[in-house]
């Protein structure tokens, strides 16, 4: 018996090993198209930049096109929660703030082919390959507070223009590393605000780890503890003035649509 249990382990251990990710499925029309980054001295030009035209949540124009930015005009990083039901798990993803061009948003999620949906167990599990979804915030962002009835929180960083760079420049090579090889979503290692952490150590983070980083629904406190957002304001007020669903609803599509969804956000200096 314990000889076959043994071989029985060992053949599920090494099927488990062969099982690849891999870019050729039948994925969704959102994560369809993997970003690619081109850089050249200070412009940045990215393809697979997603920007859908939706009328539902089900209900949109496919769209992706080519985005160009330049590296001196990034100026800060903004920093989501989004919430499926408040709690201690959501998603979060930053946007890059440029004074001479609309905010870049970068979602790391997970890839799912046509017919699933995203399940938190089956992520441990090799189930969902990896996308970094790059885009407008009337795609990345409005689709999540006016489509698909999230909570959203919107947070000003106190960062550098220097380390906003840094940081989007790691988050480049990463596109272009998994547009070159498939990765496997992992929640516990390899997922969103998991990477956001790991990036930001790259990019020259000073900081030890926190439970916050894996239960990323109390991130946002874990921000305000540690002095990376407004601290001027009480939390709770901080997080009151934070949540941008009725403000992003009020824009809806108009092409303004990121100033009016920071309006009533408080300055921040890094």
């Amino acid at each position: 018996m314990s000889l076959a249990f043994a071989g029985l382990f060992l053949s599920v251990l090494v099927w488990w090993t062969c099982i690849q990710p891999s870019h050729d499925r039948r994925w969704r029309p959102e994560v369809a198209v993997m970003p690619r980054a081109i850089i050249d001295g200070d412009r940045v030009r990215i393809t697979g930049f997603r920007k859908f035209e939706y009328r539902s949540r089900d209900d949109f124009t496919v769209q992706y096109e080519e985005r160009e930015v330049s590296l001196s005009h990034l100026t800060s990083i903004d920093f989501f929660v989004s919430y499926w039901k408040i709690g201690p798990v959501g998603h979060t993803f930053l946007s890059f703030v440029f004074d001479n061009a609309p905010p870049l948003s970068i979602s790391i999620e997970t890839r799912p082919e046509v017919g699933e949906g995203f399940s938190p167990i089956a992520s441990l599990f090799k189930q969902f390959e990896l996308i970094y979804v790059a885009g407008d915030e009337r795609d990345i962002v409005r689709v999540r507070t006016n489509y698909r009835d999230e909570e959203v929180y919107l947070y000003r960083t106190k960062t550098s223009p220097e380390n906003a760079r840094r940081l989007f420049l790691v988050y480049l090579e990463r596109i272009n590393e998994l547009a070159d090889q498939a990765e496997f979503y992992h929640l516990l290692s390899n997922s969103c605000t998991v990477n956001i952490v790991r990036y930001a150590n790259a990019a020259g983070r000073v900081g030890r780890s926190d439970f916050r980083h894996y239960l990323n629904g109390f991130i946002d406190g874990y921000l305000y503890t540690t002095g990376r957002v407004d601290t001027t304001l009480p939390f709770e007020e901080l997080r009151r003035r934070s949540r941008i669903n009725e403000a992003a609803q009020a824009a809806d599509n108009a092409i303004d649509f990121s100033q009016r969804i920071r309006a009533s956000l408080p300055t921040v200096q890094p």
